[in-house]
């Protein structure tokens, strides 16, 4: 943490501090190094703080502003390493295993790092080791050029440094001051038994323990990563920061072929693909699609992520590209004909998931939506929406002879006011939307029941369903709801609920 100046540069020798209000008031939340050797530390009173230095700077910290940005800076560093964690408050964790030859070596990789966040004014110190306790001990330590500790060198490595690089909280650090144990190497010689006996709490010796055996290596430390790594996937860069759309494509279809050689060597395909472009400036750029099956044909993908490329900004230019492959899964192994006549089939699904996709790409995701019939006898039940996944839905039964359904469906039925020659004869004359309407022919009634066995049905009245024409020619489907006189409710109620062709 370095001192703001009013020009927005830095000073490391002047005292400053970070503030936070707990419920014993004002408390240094941090505080820089030049603060800290005047005997500030976290935890202090600010009231004390200012005691000991009356010139002390001091602002209130951010802490969701710091988590923002500490997870912005975790997201772009994924291109080092494509599984990237949080290191608690103030600290990132990358899993380099594999990633280093990318780079030239170990001691390359990490000279890159540290120029490239150097460019970006990001203060940091770095750290290398085969374990992530050890790495975050070795960049607290703030070494120039960034150490580096080869697996199985943890133990020496190690024994040196302060138990503050552990990672425990603060009053165990206390403690263990307290019983002269300031080093981690103090540690390696002590009983397990005998340690864990000398704290008050079982919670604080088994963190020691555990900090120490993770730190060590004997115990294995899983990372949680901030996005989560493709099983399949590829990275590409560029010696030169890509500003043309040519130059994107060039590289989008790169990674699209190589992505896809992946899937297909395995058999799978996947139905979610991410493209990110790292900008220069050390944002970020995303670009998905998905499709309605598993796919990984290349020149598909490629139509898929064509259709919003253009959209892209490259900023100051792209040194990065990376393509993942999500939500994979095993592809038909049939082989797909080249067309569906010559095959004698009328529908071609794979037409069909193929025009689903450009629609979703071009025009946002859960927009295409299939049809599924349902089993009820009420119009408006008789049929659901859900998104298009890439199965057509089931045939739809066939309607019942001499009872035709209109065309147009309304959502709701629309009230109407009717006039009847007898009560429960069709309508002579009715009004709907305030223009009166002649009844010229008519059909029916169809008569449909309840279903009583839904709960909220049980007090639902019997619907019948009359086909009626106007004098203009106008064809409707008109049904009275209830019968007079069947006890659930005063008298019925006409609506029209769709309208033939």
């Amino acid at each position: 943490m370095n001192t703001p100046n009013t020009d927005g540069s830095a000073a490391q020798d002047e005292p400053f501090v970070l503030t936070e209000t707990g419920p014993q008031g004002m408390r240094v939340a941090c505080a820089n190094s030049a603060a800290r050797q005047l005997g500030i530390n976290t935890g202090l009173s600010f009231s004390d703080a200012r005691a000991r230095t009356p010139g002390l700077l001091s602002a209130p910290i951010d802490r969701e502003g710091d988590a923002k940005a500490l997870r912005a800076l975790g997201e772009w560093m994924i291109r080092w390493a494509p599984i990237v964690a949080l290191d608690g408050e103030d600290g990132l964790l990358l899993e380099t295993t594999g990633c280093d030859h990318l780079y030239g070596g170990e001691a390359a990789m990490m000279e890159m790092i540290r120029s490239r966040l150097h460019a970006l004014g990001v203060p940091h110190h770095l750290g290398l080791a085969g374990t992530p306790g050890a790495g975050h001990a070795l960049s607290r330590r703030g070494l120039n050029p960034p150490p580096i500790l080869k697996e199985g060198e943890e133990r020496d490595g190690l024994a040196g440094f302060s138990t503050a690089g552990l990672r425990l909280s603060r009053p165990v650090l206390d403690l263990l001051r307290r019983f002269g144990l300031t080093r981690i190497g103090q540690l390696y010689g002590i009983d397990r038994k005998a340690l864990a006996r000398r704290f008050h709490s079982r919670e604080a010796a088994d963190a020691v323990v555990l900090r120490l055996d993770q730190a060590l290596g004997l115990v294995r430390e899983p990372l949680t990563p901030i996005r989560p790594a493709p099983r399949y996937g590829a990275q590409l860069s560029c010696p030169e920061p890509l500003i043309s759309t040519e130059g994107v494509s060039h590289a989008l279809s790169t990674l699209v072929g190589q992505v896809c050689e992946q899937l297909s060597g395995n058999g799978q395909g996947a139905q979610h693909f991410v493209f990110s472009a790292f900008r220069a400036d050390g944002t970020i750029a995303r670009i998905a699609i998905r499709t309605a099956r598993p796919e990984c044909l290349p020149d598909h993908i490629l139509r898929l992520f064509r259709e919003r490329i253009d959209g892209l900004d490259p900023g100051h230019g792209l040194d990065v590209v990376e393509l993942g492959a999500w939500q994979t899964g095993a592809m038909a192994n049939a082989h797909r004909p080249l067309s569906r006549q010559m095959v004698q089939e009328q529908i071609d699904p794979d037409g069909i998931a193929c025009l689903a996709d450009r629609v979703t790409a071009r025009l946002g995701e859960n927009l295409v939506v299939v049809h599924q019939p349902v089993a009820s006898h009420l119009p408006e039940r008789r049929e659901k929406r859900r998104p298009f996944t890439g199965q057509l839905p089931a045939a739809w039964p066939a309607a019942p002879s001499g009872t035709p359904r209109p065309l147009r469906l309304f959502a709701m039925p629309e009230p109407i006011s009717v006039m009847a020659e007898v009560p429960d004869g069709p309508p002579l004359r009715f009004l709907w939307r305030r223009v009166p309407r002649q009844v010229s022919r008519a059909e029916g009634p169809e008569r449909l029941g309840p279903e009583w066995w839904h709960l909220e049905d049980r007090r639902a009245r019997t619907r019948d369903y009359y086909k009626v024409e106007d004098q203009q020619g106008y064809r409707y489907w008109i049904y009275r709801e209830g019968l007079y006189d069947d006890g659930r409710g005063g008298s019925p109620l006409w609506f029209v609920h769709g309208l033939f062709p």
